[in-house]
């Protein structure tokens, strides 16, 4: 008898055993703050009337949890608006506007603008996310006027009837009320990996899924009251916390505050107490000072080329649920790949039917169309022998037990038709056979050539008998073979190019994986590996993982153990899988990523889901990643060379007791050309070079030295230059000279960072040198930035130091890259 058969023999209410979240005292007085929801109704296998569904509905018992993929727009505005630097920068920025002509106020315009650029792509990006996260949800089949329909999670209602398969995830809690072999998966839960065999009137808790068997359980809390709601709401947010990228800016930034605060308090005590100039004057060159210790923008850019990796990812139907996931899979050196569904598509054909012992070909196919009834929610090996074999209407399941990936067969007792009772098993030859069977032998011939084999076997024992794979009678051997994805071979000749390693890990026979991985050009697809005789220490396991490249015949625990194992040798692992199997492994890998089409369970998990069920969507997630990690490296050298510069500028006016070389609106013009429009360009632009680690390592052993080059010449001209200009106007040249030497010396760190050079590249360093000439030239602008190169002696000068100080930045580079290698 079949499932949909037992729904019906049970009647409209079903068995009395099978009932609610129990009971309470009809005499109970309830609390007016905390009332106890009355008894949930006995279980109904037809499920709730429209009409009750609206009364619940009206009263609130709704699964109304706001499953939040993005933060709120309200959380963006404020994100990228209300932070410390900021603060300090409107601060100063407001005083600017009071004393100071407004060409030296540009720099709060130009956050302004930055802070808007910022919002506007991430709401873009929230807008992608969400959408692509409606079009991800699974939607739970619930039973309703005696009909089973699709609905979205937050449509089900309290005492809803909610139907299970293999690798559904229990979305509310509830109360089991048919079960067919049905295995709950609690480890997201409780951190227990064995399955529970779940039984009518046993407890199911959200956040669990099934691994095997079916069934339906009574929804008895619904919304926020449900045990994983929280859980769930937090898995799906969209963060930018929790990478080394975004951690290593915090700690840069809190370096630079505590670097800003005392050289801050020294500039103003020396322009405005020791040196008695012009009120305003000093206050300008004071706020000159602090302003480009502050590297907002990279803050700022860091958010906008995440956003825009997003937005990219989801025009190729890629799911993003953490953002981190982009950094964390340019990280990636070993990516673990699922065979079924990942390298092969989910549909299978049965090309041969061989039969064993003598059995008659037609028997054996009734067997097979009896067995594929047997089970309502077939696997994609299953499907296919439904496909070629139809049900006979003469036999009848009595039991039946569902395919799990942990004992590598499914079953089903008959009463066949001529009254005779029959128990039959199908699964994997090398579980259901003793090893040296003939059988096996011809077994692996067709392995060898990528088949999938799977063997029909009649067993003397009943069905829940622990020991009924024991002894069985070989019938048949079917032969499947399985749809290659298209673009496998590609992607796995992109990881090849880029140095990632590909390991194909299956729970199937491990001949046929090295024989489909073979089809596919996978580097070392000859080195197949048994699983089941893989050693179980860590460091033996690793060894074995790192010397293969296909492994077969793996439990689900296995696979969690071998993520771990790779873990233990520094590999920074991702694992894609569609089936509930892969689900703990995903969970565990450094990148989880999930299948469109998967079980709802691996979608949970994953961090990365590919709604177009390609897998060739990966590639262009690694390359998103390594663009994101690679030029954000590049560009932050630029914003700390400023702050470097900035800051030592700063302690060197305060120690010689004079002026501050420099205006705001003279720094503005030289973050705008050197480090703003550049390191716009550079952050979005193509990176193909592998995420590496320590990045504030990598970042400051370049702005460091860059800095303190930058600043010493730069103090130098300006030093020289006070000697040389005399009189009224001298300030203003000296400071024009000032400015030359610190533009052309942040222009040749620009050019090292720009490296490898390309058309435009090149093209654009030269117009940032071109609009800083134009600047010089353009009488108008002179007087709006006020600078004025004065006679030809202190220019040249000017030159010739920069030219100086960029061979010693050209050299220190080139020394630190050879000495301190990250």
């Amino acid at each position: 008898m079949t499932q949909r058969a037992k729904i019906e023999s049970d009647g409209p209410d079903g068995p009395e055993s099978r009932g609610g979240s129990g009971a309470i005292d009809a005499g109970a007085e309830l609390d007016p703050v905390h009332p106890v929801r009355p008894p949930a109704p006995r279980f109904r296998p037809g499920g709730l009337s429209t009409a009750e569904v609206a009364e619940r509905v009206a009263r609130g018992d709704v699964n109304d949890v706001p499953v939040r993929s993005s933060r709120s727009t309200s959380d963006i505005v404020r994100a990228n608006v209300f932070t410390r630097f900021n603060a300090i920068i409107g601060v100063l920025w407001v005083i600017m506007l009071i004393v100071a002509p407004i060409q030296d106020s540009l720099f709060g315009y130009v956050i302004v603008a930055n802070t808007g650029i910022g919002i506007i792509q991430e709401l873009r990006a929230k807008k992608t996310l969400d959408g692509l996260a409606v079009i991800g949800e699974a939607k739970p089949s619930v039973r309703r006027d005696g009909t089973t329909a699709e609905i979205s999670t937050s449509e089900i209602v309290l005492d809803d009837v909610i139907e299970l398969g293999p690798g559904d995830k229990v979305v509310v809690d509830g109360t089991v009320g048919e079960a067919d072999g049905l295995e709950i998966d609690e480890s997201l839960l409780t951190g227990e990996a064995d399955p529970v065999l779940k039984k009518p009137g046993d407890p199911v808790m959200s956040g669990s899924f099934v691994v095997a068997g079916g069934g339906a359980f009574t929804a008895t809390k619904v919304g926020r009251e449900a045990y994983a709601a929280q859980l769930a709401e937090e898995a799906t947010r969209f963060t930018l916390v929790h990478s080394e990228l975004r951690s290593g800016i915090s700690t840069i930034l809190k370096y630079v505050t505590w670097m800003m605060i005392p050289t801050s308090i020294g500039l103003i005590i020396s322009q405005l107490v020791v040196k008695d100039n012009n009120l305003k004057d000093s206050i300008a060159r004071t706020v000159g000072g602090i302003v480009p210790m502050i590297p907002e923008g990279l803050v700022l850019l860091t958010s906008v080329a995440f956003a825009i990796g997003v937005v990219r990812l989801g025009r190729k139907q890629c799911l993003v649920q953490e953002l981190p996931a982009i950094e964390g899979l340019a990280r990636v050196d070993v990516v673990c790949l699922d065979k079924t569904g990942t390298l092969t598509e989910g549909g299978m054909d049965v090309t041969e039917l061989r039969a064993l012992g003598g059995a008659e070909p037609a028997y054996v196919k009734k067997v097979l169309g009896a067995l594929g009834e047997s089970d309502p929610r077939p696997n994609a090996s299953l499907q296919a022998i439904i496909d070629a074999y139809p049900d006979s209407a003469d036999w009848r399941c009595t039991e039946s037990l569902p395919f799990s990936s942990t004992r590598k067969y499914s079953g089903a007792s008959f009463s066949e038709g001529d009254g005779e009772n029959s128990t039959w098993l199908l699964g994997a030859p090398d579980v259901l056979l003793p090893a040296g069977d003939p059988a096996l032998d011809e077994i692996n011939g067709l392995n060898e050539q990528g088949l999938r084999v799977l063997l029909l076997a009649r067993s003397g024992r009943e069905l829940d008998d622990a020991a009924v794979a024991t002894g069985v009678k070989p019938a048949a051997l079917v032969v499947l073979e399985q749809r290659l994805r298209p673009d496998a071979a590609d992607t796995l000749r992109y990881f090849e190019d880029q140095n990632v390693r590909a390991k194909v890990i299956s729970g199937d026979n491990a001949i046929s994986v090295g024989a489909v991985a073979g089809k596919l050009g996978l580097p070392g697809a000859e080195n197949t590996v048994d699983a089941r005789k893989l050693p179980t220490e860590r460091t033996e396991m690793a060894e074995a993982l790192d010397g293969n490249a296909v492994f077969g015949r793996v439990t689900p625990q296995q696979k969690r153990d071998m993520v771990a194992a790779l873990q233990s040798r520094g590999h920074t692992v991702a694992m894609t899988g569609d089936g509930v199997n892969d689900v703990l492994a995903l969970k565990d890998a450094d990148i989880g990523v999930s299948m469109g089409s998967g079980s709802e369970a691996t979608r949970a998990v994953a961090q990365i889901v590919l709604l177009n069920n390609s897998f060739a969507t990966l590639p262009s997630v690694v390359a998103e990643g390594r663009r994101v990690i690679g030029n954000i490296t590049r560009v932050a050298t630029l914003f700390l060379t400023k702050t470097v510069y900035s800051v030592l500028l700063a302690i060197l006016v305060v120690c010689f007791q004079v002026e501050y070389p420099f205006l705001p609106r003279h720094l503005t013009l030289l973050s705008t050309l050197t480090i703003g429009v550049p390191a716009f360009f550079l952050a979005l632009a193509p990176n193909k070079e592998r995420a590496k680690p320590h990045f504030v390592k990598r970042v400051m052993r370049y702005a460091i030295p860059g800095g303190v080059i930058a600043a010493v010449a730069t103090f130098v001209t300006y030093l020289v230059a006070r000697h040389h200009y005399t009189g009224a106007g001298a300030l203003e040249a000296e400071s024009s000279a000032a400015t030359l030497t610190l533009f052309l010396t942040s222009m040749w760190v620009l050019a090292i960072i720009a490296r490898p050079y390309t058309w435009w590249r090149v093209g654009l360093v030269g117009a940032m040198g071109l609009a800083f000439l134009i600047v010089l030239a353009v009488p108008w602008l002179q007087t709006f930035f006020e600078l004025k190169l004065i006679g030809t002696t202190m220019p040249w000068t000017a030159v010739a130091i920069a030219a100086f100080a960029a061979f010693l930045i050209e050299i220190t580079f080139r020394w630190v890259n050879h000495r301190f290698p990250a």
